[in-house]
C-alpha cells in the first residue's frame, strides 16, 4: 500500500507540474533494461490526478525522485529495436531515448570479414537493428547484389558464415565487394534506411564513388603478401623528435616537384628519388619524423556550392571539397584518392583494386629506410556531416553523442561527434590504432581534437599501443570543447604546446603579437618564455609533468602559416589585399627573414619535441588560387585552406629555392639540434638564465655534460643588445646569418652585440663537439 501511495503522489505531482505550465521535461532516457531516467525543471503543486504509462505497453513499477531526476523502474524489460514513449497525461508524450541501456552490450568476436579454413565469416555490430542483410557484389559499380539475411547473437552482433568461395572474384569476377543493408526502429532521430548499402566499418579497403555522399563498398582482399624486408618501427625518443607535418598530396602535386602531371600527388609519388619534392626534399631537410594529415579513408567531397537541391545549402565552400581529410569515413582503410591513378572527377570511382594498401605500405617502408618515422593524424572524434558514414546508418544512437532533441552534437564544430565512451565504439578505436601499427608499421599518432575522446579511451589507447610498441608516439591536440594539456599529461600523453606558439609568435597576426614582434601576447612575459625554453613543466607554471609531453611548434595546418603571420604582423601586407604577383610576394624581405630566423632558433633550442609544418622552412605563403567560379577571395591570404586541392595548398619548391637562405637556416638548426644533445636532453637544472634589464632580451647558459653554451635572443625590434660574457673563450655556432659547423667565428673580448630581432648560440671553445 505504501508503494502505491508514493506512486500516486508522484503521478499527482508530475501531472500538476504540466497542467500548471511550470513543469518541463529536459530529457527522458532508457538507462537500463528496466530503468528510465527523466530530467525535469520547474516547480509544482498537487492539484490533479492523471496517468503515467509507457507505450508500447511496459508495466511501470517503482518510481523514485532525487533532486531534478525521476527514476522510473519497470517490471518488464525494454526491447532495443522498439521506440518507446512516456505518456504523462493526454497532451504529453516524451520519447524515451535509448542511452545507458546500450552500454551493456559488448562482444569480443572478430568484426568485419574473416577468412577461415572452412569458409568466410561476415560480422557487424548493430545492436538495435531489426534485420541486417549482407550484400555481395560482382563488380565495384554494381547497383544490385546478392543479399543474405544475417543472424543476430545476444550481444548485438549480426553474422553470416558461408563455405562458398566468396573469393572467386579474385579470378572470375564474382563476389569481390560487399556491404550491408540495415533496418531498424523508425521515429525521432533515426537514420535506419533499407535503401542504402553501407560499407563495413571494419573495411581494410573501400571503393568509393566521387559524390558528397561518398557511397562505398568493402573490398574482399587476398591474403597479405607485402614484403616488408624486415622493416620495423623507428622508435625515436620523444625529445629527439623533429616532426614535419605534411599533406600526402601537397608534397608532390605542384609542377615544381619535378614530377610529371600523371604521377603527382600519390603515396608512391612521395618516395620517388628523381624529384625536387617528396622524400628526397624531406630527407635533405634532416627531420626524423613525418606527420601525415589524415590518410584514413575520408569524405573528400562536400555538398555542391549553392545547390538548392542538396540537403544543406552550401554558401561557404565554392570548391565543394574537403582537402585536408578531417572527415573520416573508414577507420581501418587507407584513403584511395592518394593511390596511383586516384581522381576526384565526378562520377568516377577510387580504390577499386585495393592498390592503396600496398602503396601506403611502400611509402611507410621507404620513409623508414631513410631513418624517418611515420605518424598519422587521426580523427576519431567526429565523422562527416554529409556522407554515408556507416556508423550513422548502423546505429546513430549507439555511436554518436546526441542533443536532447536527438540531433547530433557538434562540439567538434565540423561534424557529428562520436560517442567514444560506448564500449564497442571504444573497441573500434583501439582496434583501428592497433591495425595501423601492426599492418602498416605506423610509429605513432596525433589525435585530432583529442579532448572529445573520453579519458578512459585515451588511457586504453596508450596502454594497448604500448603493448605492441613500447616506444609508440601518442600526441594529443589538447582541445575540442575545452582545453586540456594538463589532463593529457596526467595520463602520459604529450600534446601540442600552443602556449609556446602564442608566446613566441603570437595568437593572431593582427593584434595578438608575441616575443618576435617585441610584444607580449596575452599573459606572456619573459618568465613564461623561460618556462617554454625549459619544457613548459608544471612545477614552473606550465602544463606538463614531463618535458617529453611538450610538442613545441610555431605553425600547423590550421590558421596562418608562419610566413604569412609575419608578413601581416609586420604590416607589410594587410591580409585582405589581392596579391597578383605571388612570387614577388613570397620572396622574403630582410625583416621578414630576421623574424622567421629568430622564431626558428627559439623553436630548435627549446626543450621538448619539435614540430614544424611543411613549407615553414621557406616562409610559405598560402595565396588563394583562382580555380573555381564563385571564389571571390582569390589572390588573398588564406588562413583555413581545408577546402582547396590546388596551388593554394601545394608546396611550391620554386619558392623554397627563392628563400633558400631560410631553408638553409632551418636545415642547419635541425643538424645542430641532432648533433648537440644539450638542446634535446637538458634538465631545468642545466639552464641558468642571465638577468637582463630589457624584458624583451632573453639569454641563458646551458651546461650539459661537457658542453657549455650561451643562447641569446633579442625580441626587441628597435635596439641591439650588448651581452656580457663570463670570459672571452667562446665561438659562434649560430647568429642572424647562418649556422656554423666549421670555421666558427671566435669572440675575443668579454661581450657580444646581439642585433635587434636576432638570436645567437655560443659555445665554449674548450668543449668537444659530438
Amino acid at each position: 500500500m505504501r508503494t502505491k501511495h508514493i506512486l500516486l503522489l508522484i503521478i499527482l505531482w508530475i501531472s500538476s507540474h504540466i497542467l500548471a505550465g511550470e513543469f518541463s521535461i529536459e530529457w527522458a532516457k532508457i538507462q537500463g533494461p528496466k530503468l528510465v531516467h527523466l530530467k525535469y525543471s520547474g516547480e509544482y503543486n498537487l492539484d490533479m490526478i492523471d496517468v503515467l504509462r509507457i507505450e508500447p505497453a511496459i508495466t511501470v513499477g517503482d518510481i523514485q525522485v532525487r533532486d531534478d531526476t525521476i527514476f522510473i523502474h519497470t517490471q518488464t524489460p525494454f526491447r532495443l529495436d522498439t521506440h518507446y514513449y512516456l505518456a504523462i497525461n493526454k497532451q504529453t508524450k516524451q520519447f524515451l531515448i535509448p542511452d545507458g541501456i546500450l552500454d551493456s552490450l559488448y562482444s569480443e568476436k572478430l568484426l568485419g570479414y574473416q577468412r577461415t579454413e572452412s569458409g568466410h565469416v561476415f560480422r557487424i555490430f548493430a545492436p538495435r537493428a531489426k534485420w541486417v542483410r549482407l550484400v555481395l557484389f560482382n563488380n565495384y559499380n554494381d547497383n544490385r547484389g546478392s543479399e543474405f539475411l544475417m543472424k543476430r547473437d545476444a550481444d548485438g552482433v549480426w553474422e553470416l558464415f558461408t563455405s562458398e568461395d566468396c573469393l572467386a572474384g579474385q579470378q572470375t569476377g564474382s563476389c569481390n565487394y560487399y556491404g550491408y543493408r540495415i533496418w531498424g526502429p523508425q521515429g525521432e532521430g533515426e537514420l535506419f534506411d533499407s535503401t542504402i548499402v553501407v560499407a563495413d566499418p571494419y573495411s581494410h579497403a573501400t571503393v568509393s564513388l566521387n559524390t558528397y555522399r561518398h557511397p562505398a563498398k568493402t573490398l574482399i582482399m587476398a591474403e597479405n603478401d607485402f614484403n616488408w624486408e624486415g622493416d620495423q618501427w623507428r622508435n625515436i625518443p620523444m625529445r629527439d623528435l623533429i616532426i614535419y607535418e605534411m599533406h600526402v598530396r601537397d608534397m608532390t602535386a605542384h609542377p615544381s616537384s619535378g614530377l610529371l602531371q600523371g604521377v603527382r600527388g600519390y603515396y608512391t609519388s612521395l618516395i620517388g628519388e628523381d624529384q625536387n619534392g617528396g622524400l628526397p626534399y624531406i630527407r635533405d631537410l634532416g627531420v626524423n619524423a613525418v606527420e601525415l594529415l589524415p590518410t584514413q579513408d575520408f569524405g573528400n567531397i562536400e555538398v555542391p556550392y549553392r545547390d538548392s537541391t542538396a540537403p544543406v545549402f552550401n554558401t561557404w565552400n565554392p570548391y565543394g571539397r574537403n582537402h585536408w581529410g578531417y572527415m573520416t569515413s573508414y577507420f581501418f582503410a587507407p584513403e584511395s584518392y592518394y593511390a596511383s591513378g586516384g581522381t576526384m572527377e565526378g562520377g568516377k570511382y577510387n580504390g577499386a583494386d585495393g592498390r592503396q594498401i600496398s602503396e601506403f605500405k611502400q611509402m611507410v617502408k621507404a620513409f623508414h629506410q631513410n631513418g624517418i618515422a611515420v605518424l598519422m593524424d587521426v580523427v576519431y572524434n567526429h565523422v562527416s556531416q554529409y556522407d554515408y558514414n556507416p556508423l550513422k546508418y548502423i546505429d546513430k544512437f549507439y555511436y554518436f553523442r546526441l542533443n536532447n532533441d536527438c540531433s547530433f552534437e557538434a562540439r567538434s564544430g565540423c561534424g557529428n561527434d562520436l560517442k567514444t565512451e560506448r564500449p564497442m565504439a571504444r573497441r573500434l578505436i583501439l582496434e583501428s590504432v592497433k591495425h595501423w601499427m601492426q599492418e602498416y608499421h605506423i610509429d605513432g599518432f596525433r589525435f585530432d581534437l583529442a579532448l572529445l575522446i573520453d579519458p578512459e579511451t585515451c588511457k586504453q589507447i596508450l596502454l594497448e599501443a604500448r603493448k605492441i610498441n613500447p616506444n609508440v608516439i601518442i600526441i594529443a591536440e589538447p582541445w575540442g570543447g575545452g582545453y586540456g594539456p594538463n589532463e593529457f599529461s596526467d595520463i602520459g600523453w604529450p600534446s601540442w604546446n600552443d602556449q609556446f606558439r602564442n608566446g613566441v609568435k603570437g595568437q593572431n597576426p593582427h593584434d595578438g603579437h608575441g616575443f618576435i614582434f617585441g610584444k607580449w601576447q596575452g599573459n606572456n612575459d619573459r618568465k613564461s618564455l623561460e618556462r617554454y625554453v625549459m619544457g613548459s613543466l608544471r612545477k614552473f607554471g606550465g602544463q606538463y609533468l614531463d618535458i617529453r609531453h611538450s610538442i613545441n611548434y610555431l605553425e600547423s595546418h590550421d590558421d596562418h602559416t608562419m610566413g604569412d603571420f609575419i608578413r601581416i604582423g609586420l604590416r607589410e601586407i594587410n591580409g585582405e589585399e589581392r596579391i597578383i604577383n605571388t612570387d614577388e610576394h613570397a620572396k622574403l624581405t630582410p625583416y621578414q627573414l630576421k623574424l622567421n630566423k629568430l622564431a626558428a632558433l627559439f623553436l630548435f633550442t627549446s626543450q621538448g619535441a619539435v614540430m614544424m609544418h611543411a613549407g615553414q622552412e621557406f616562409a610559405r605563403s598560402k595565396v588563394i588560387a583562382k580555380t573555381v567560379s564563385g571564389e571571390s577571395n582569390w589572390g588573398k591570404i588564406d588562413h583555413n585552406s581545408y577546402d582547396k586541392d590546388n596551388e593554394t595548398n601545394y608546396i611550391n619548391f620554386e619558392q623554397a629555392e627563392m628563400n633558400s637562405e631560410l631553408v638553409n637556416y632551418y636545415r642547419g638548426l635541425i643538424k645542430l639540434r641532432k648533433r648537440e644533445e644539450a638542446f634535446r636532453k637538458a634538465a631545468p637544472g642545466n639552464i641558468k638564465f642571465i638577468n637582463e634589464p630589457d624584458s624583451l632580451f632573453m639569454a641563458y647558459e646551458l651546461t650539459y655534460q661537457n658542453q657549455h653554451f650561451i643562447i641569446a635572443m633579442n625580441g626587441n625590434m628597435k635596439q641591439n643588445h650588448k651581452l656580457k660574457l663570463p670570459d672571452n673563450n667562446w665561438k659562434i655556432l649560430v647568429d642572424g646569418n647562418e649556422i656554423y659547423f666549421e670555421n666558427e667565428p671566435e669572440i675575443t673580448n668579454s661581450s657580444v652585440i646581439i642585433p635587434a630581432s636576432t638570436g645567437f648560440v655560443l659555445q665554449k671553445l674548450n668543449n668537444k663537439s659530438n
